[in-house]
């Protein structure tokens, strides 16, 4: 195997996202649905013998040392191996938006060079290296919508309805530090369970960020109110600064505001790569 292109990076939303607690070492404990998207970015890998990694971006610029680069040499450092890659990236997703984007590039370049490299290594193994780069980064391995707990470590799948969905993200991004460092933040809201959240997936709880975030971005005050003129109830997706609402069937959206970007998504039942790696599961 030489290469692999067009390799999906889905985006998720937090259908939901309660803050529970904070340990004594910073870290806070959530409760939170996580829903993936068909909203994606797109990978191509190119097979280097040399060892070198190497980065080529096809879409919005990044980082020179994102998060992808990072996954790649971990997966590196991890298995021995003395194969490169060549990395295209054609970015789409936002930015800044709640949607986790980068740590859905890091799993999907964790299983495409598994593949790539021929290293085999088993799930369970890509998972303990992909919570070193972000606490996301495990979810999307999975690859199953999932219930969420504690700082993203507990994982339990979960089954929902095929619906439709508006997302919007406005101009401003937020970072996800400036509002868990925020002394405002809400940090003691009851502990859910499952049940009641499969009752009403899609009305279920609300996001205990969001306040926060929008006094800190007006954009996402600026987002909610957009959806409110289409005759949606929205809400904010993980720490922002992208919000969303369920769209009905059938119905057409205005144009968003210059510099705000919007896509009508469904969502998705599996990863588009499950499978890419062995599990017992």
């Amino acid at each position: 195997m030489k290469a692999l292109y067009d390799v999906p990076a889905p985006a998720k939303l937090n259908l939901f996202l309660h803050v529970t607690g904070r340990r004594a070492d910073g870290y806070h404990l959530l409760q939170s649905a996580f829903m993936l998207v068909d909203w994606h970015d797109s990978l191509n890998f190119e097979l280097r013998t040399d060892g070198a990694l190497s980065r080529e971006d096809l879409g919005a610029p990044l980082p020179a040392d994102d998060l992808v680069l990072r996954a790649a040499r971990a997966l590196q450092a991890a298995s021995g191996t003395d194969l490169g890659a060549h990395i295209g990236i054609d970015k789409v997703l936002p930015a800044q938006a709640g949607m986790g984007g980068g740590s859905s590039d890091a799993a999907s370049c964790l299983l495409a060079l598994n593949r790539l490299w021929q290293l085999n290594l088993p799930l369970a193994q890509l998972e303990g290296i992909g919570l070193t780069l972000g606490a996301d980064v495990p979810f999307f391995l999975r690859g199953r919508n999932a219930w969420v707990e504690g700082i993203g470590e507990k994982i339990v799948p979960i089954a929902l309805p095929p619906e439709h969905f508006a997302v919007v993200k406005p101009a401003q991004g937020l970072e996800t530090s400036r509002i868990f460092s925020d002394q405002a933040l809400d940090r003691s809201t009851k502990p859910a369970i499952i049940s009641g959240f499969a009752a009403d997936p899609y009305g279920f709880g609300r996001n205990d960020l969001q306040p926060v975030a929008q006094r800190l971005c007006p954009g996402v005050t600026q987002a909610l109110d957009w959806l409110g003129t289409q005759g949606l109830q929205g809400r904010m997706t993980g720490s922002g600064s992208a919000v969303f609402a369920r769209l009905p069937q059938g119905q057409e959206l205005s144009p968003v505001p210059a510099g705000w970007q919007s896509r009508e998504c469904s969502n998705l039942e599996v990863h588009p790569l499950a499978g890419w790696a062995s599990s017992d599961d």
